[in-house]
């Protein structure tokens, strides 16, 4: 891409991805995200237990194949795959081909069974799980000007806005589709490009599971303004696309499902995957100490992963790949996210 010169106006979309991505883009900085944001994977390594057991339903769906994948898309550096393997039972690790997808070069000191790529393999047989890789996937902001016409925001490299040409083509049709235009003033993000990356990243799965774990909102309740922002040292702030800040909006989750997907909260997929955040029992304190202060410590962390109006409220999307029917795996772990949630769970 061209060197951004002063004076210059360009897409959101164009924008975030050199500031993101590009040569000295953000996730390319020595510190990685976790120096800038908090994802579920930091919060508490309860998150990496949980998919580790997604991991293992998926085995038995599958068949228990003799190599079972675990693909992490976005994949920071590579604390969730880390997780995941650790937690593994061995006859389960020991079959786990663990690939890490990411564009930063491997991390120092990275477990030598990981793989480290910066595309998804073809042909997987596995777990492909994508957590807050969605979001940082860029797209055009569109807003509705005076003429009621929703029109492309441009950017300059500091941040300053200003509206553009019409949104036409296959993003108006988006735009009508999964986020009608409101009032003047009003924005929305065309998740075209997201669709069209996770389908990519579905199709890679030749059979198996493919989970996308995001800020969501669906088409009852988009945000009326948009959600574009940045964060930067753990605050929010303005998005500027130069490189210091990551650059994030939420993601239309119900537009971005295929045919087969399941859509429902992280509370509810954590709860069904054994994360409750109950409290031990008072009576450990008396009888193992060390095992009461363990156990209440998970309790703490598993509250955050489950809180409703925090990490608990992330959307989950679940894309099942030539693996048994939702009806068939009831009762089975896998069926306990595909089938057997409680509607009132979902978003």
């Amino acid at each position: 891409m061209a060197t951004w010169t002063d004076g210059e106006w360009r897409g959101w979309r164009a924008a975030a991805e050199e500031a993101l991505y590009g040569a000295h883009g953000f996730y390319r900085r020595p510190e990685g995200p976790a120096g800038h944001f908090r994802t579920s994977v930091h919060a508490s390594p309860l998150f990496a237990v949980a998919v580790a057991r997604l991991l293992c339903a998926v085995d038995e769906a599958l068949g228990h194949p003799a190599e079972l994948a675990f693909v992490d898309m976005a994949a920071g550096r590579g604390e969730l795959v880390t997780g995941v393997l650790a937690a593994l039972p061995p006859g389960v690790a020991d079959r786990t081909r663990a690939c890490a997808v990411e564009v930063a070069d491997r991390p120092e000191g990275l477990d030598p069974r990981v793989e480290w790529r910066a595309e998804p393999p073809r042909g997987v047989t596995g777990l492909l799980f994508a957590n807050e890789w969605l979001d940082n996937v860029p797209v055009e902001v569109a807003q509705t000007g005076s003429d009621g016409v929703p029109r492309r925001v441009l950017v300059g490299r500091d941040g300053a806005e200003r509206l553009g040409e019409p949104v036409t083509g296959d993003g108006a049709a988006w735009l009508e589709r999964w986020w009608p235009p409101g009032a003047e003033g009003c924005r929305a993000e065309i998740g075209l490009p997201r669709d069209t990356a996770w389908a990519g990243a579905v199709a890679s799965v030749e059979r198996g599971l493919a989970v996308a774990v995001d800020y969501a909102h669906r088409a009852a309740a988009r945000p009326p303004f948009g959600t574009l922002t940045g964060f930067r040292a753990g605050r929010e702030v303005a998005p500027v696309p130069d490189g210091s800040c990551d650059i994030t909006a939420h993601v239309a989750l119900d537009a971005c499902a295929l045919p087969g997907a399941r859509l429902l909260t992280q509370r509810a997929a954590l709860q069904a995957l054994g994360i409750t955040g109950a409290r031990p029992p008072l009576s450990l304190a008396s009888t193992d100490p060390a095992a009461y202060v363990r156990a209440l410590a998970d309790a703490g962390s598993a509250a955050e992963l489950l809180a409703p109006g925090g990490l608990g409220g992330f959307g989950w999307l679940l894309q099942p790949v030539g693996i048994a029917p939702p009806a068939s795996t009831a009762g089975s772990a896998l069926g306990g996210l595909l089938v057997d949630v409680p509607d009132h769970e979902e978003q």
